[in-house]
């Protein structure tokens, strides 16, 4: 290897190493998230990253909500992280609009403010325990697929082409992916904002709130803590409009946040500025033959709500567990095809719902005005409204289609339930599915063999006296569900869902 490690090449190396079952693109959470999950099934899997092997506090998603934390807590993350950041049980919007996290049906009724780098480092350590072997200082330049696997040229860092071959690629390479450019997606959409400004300052007053966000028709502004005694701060002001390359100075950004929120907190020491535009975006497929799309690759939406990180790592936890059951041979090609099933449309809601919440932010004329203090007080005082918005926000509130005739359960999302042996996101752990069945009254199932292990599937009761039987998927939602069923019925479940056969026998008393 040239004196470098398993987990890290280039891609000279990496082009005469044994061809990886999966190559993910791009190093963020998404991508992050994704190959260690299929490092953990057993895939062989790269991540192939065209910036050194660093992780930038640049970054500007600083949220993570309580869908995601229950994603990363079935990865074993979530309390690591939750000791690293701020929770907020509650979201202010335009000075009055509350929205309620303190009442989510999740052990995680809050959000958590966190840098994104954070993220990174827990998921990163992750995949380098997994296997994963990263390949950094590597663009993607082109590729080409056939009915067995993908070619992927690169160009490492001293400028000479490269190809590495897989089964399957996947893009979590951002909004400017190249891997989308060379599957030739379109990505429509258009810029909702221009010349929004960030900065990371340190400031001689601390806000009220861990999380501040106000807007008052002609700016508005957010301030979130790193947590090392300096904030991100983004402001965003009508009329100007300049390019993204254009200086900024702190003064301009003082300004922007005294018209949003009152006053500027004593903003001082610039670390860092920028500016940047907002687009929405999606493209219109998340898979093209074996090659597929996640995160900002596949969906960009203004920072509003601050879902944009946590769709793409919600992608990630779709997508993992079905290529591995594709590639370790337990379910055919079709599967895979329930990724752009699911997640487009989930997509395609976050779009709208972060850009509602800018344009209500950016609301400027009269009538407009009363229409934000409309929908505000509707969702204050109208509680199935408000935790329909908290629902949508936060990603609790998403489910998936499911078949016609399927119980009411199939596609929704499966709370951490308390099972006779602990927690149900503790039994996820490892990517396995998970069979909740009724306690010792009722039927119970021994779990045999598979192909020499066990780690596709857990069986475990309920730990109160519920009598429906659950086949919860690696992700966390209902992949099937009946009423005292009895035991051909189960197993023609498993062996639907698992591929194979998994019960050693019938059902005893």
């Amino acid at each position: 290897m040239n004196g470098k490690t398993r987990s890290t090449e280039s891609a000279e190396s990496a082009e005469f190493a044994e061809p990886s079952a999966v190559i993910v693109v791009g190093s963020g959470p998404t991508g992050l998230l994704l190959a260690g999950d299929l490092a953990t099934a057993h895939v062989p899997v790269t991540l192939v990253e065209k910036r050194p092997q660093k992780i930038s506090n640049l970054s500007r998603a600083f949220v993570l909500h309580a869908r995601t934390l229950e994603q990363l807590d079935v990865r074993g993350l979530a309390d690591g992280l939750e000791s690293k950041g701020q929770t907020l049980d509650r979201i202010r919007l335009f000075g009055r609009l509350n929205v309620a996290l303190d009442t989510l049906p999740s052990r995680f009724k809050h959000l958590l403010v966190i840098p994104q780098y954070e993220v990174e480092k827990a998921l990163r350590r992750r995949a380098e325990e997994a296997g994963v072997r990263f390949v950094y200082e590597t663009e993607v330049t082109g590729l080409s697929q056939d009915a067995d696997g993908v070619n992927l040229e690169v160009r490492g860092a001293d400028g000479e082409p490269a190809e590495l071959r897989a089964a399957y690629v996947v893009g979590t390479d951002g909004i400017r992916s190249a891997v989308r450019d060379a599957i030739g997606l379109p990505f429509p959409g258009k810029s909702v904002i221009r010349s929004v400004i960030l900065a990371d300052v340190r400031l001689d007053e601390q806000p009220e709130n861990v999380l501040t966000a106000d807007a008052n028709g002609d700016a508005f502004a957010f301030i979130a803590p790193f947590g090392d005694g300096y904030h991100r701060v983004i402001g965003w002001r009508r009329g100007l409009d300049v390019p993204d390359s254009e200086p900024v100075e702190l003064e301009e950004l003082r300004e922007i946040v005294r018209l949003a929120l009152g006053r500027d907190y004593g903003m001082r020491d610039a670390r860092w500025m920028s500016r940047f535009h907002s687009d929405e975006r999606q493209a219109p497929a998340y898979r093209v033959g074996r090659v597929f799309l996640a995160g900002d690759a596949a969906h960009v939406h203004t920072p509003a709500g601050g879902q944009g990180m946590n769709t793409g790592l919600q992608d990630a936890a779709n997508l993992s567990w079905k290529l591995a059951s594709v590639i370790n041979g337990h379910a055919d090609n079709g599967l895979l095809d329930t990724y752009q099933a699911e997640r487009h449309p989930v997509g395609k809601a976050v779009l709208r719902s972060s850009g509602g919440i800018v344009r209500l932010a950016m609301a400027k004329y009269p009538w407009t005005l009363a229409f934000r203090a409309v929908i505000t007080t509707f969702l204050n005082h109208v509680g199935p409204a408000g935790r329909k918005a908290a629902g949508q926000i936060t990603g609790i509130g998403y489910r998936y289609e499911a078949p016609r005739g399927s119980h009411s359960l199939v596609g929704t999302r499966v709370p951490d339930v308390a099972l006779e042996s602990g927690r149900l996101y503790e039994a996820l752990h490892g990517g396995r599915f998970v069979l909740v069945v009724p306690g010792a009254t009722a039927p119970s199932y021994e779990v045999g063999e598979y192909e020499g292990r066990k780690d596709r599937l857990a069986v475990e009761s309920w730990a109160s006296g519920r009598r429906t039987t659950l086949l919860v998927r690696p992700d966390g939602y209902v992949a099937w569900a009946a009423e005292s069923p009895d035991a051909d019925t189960v197993e023609a479940a498993l062996t639907a869902a698992l591929g194979r056969q998994v019960l050693a026998g019938r059902a005893r008393q």
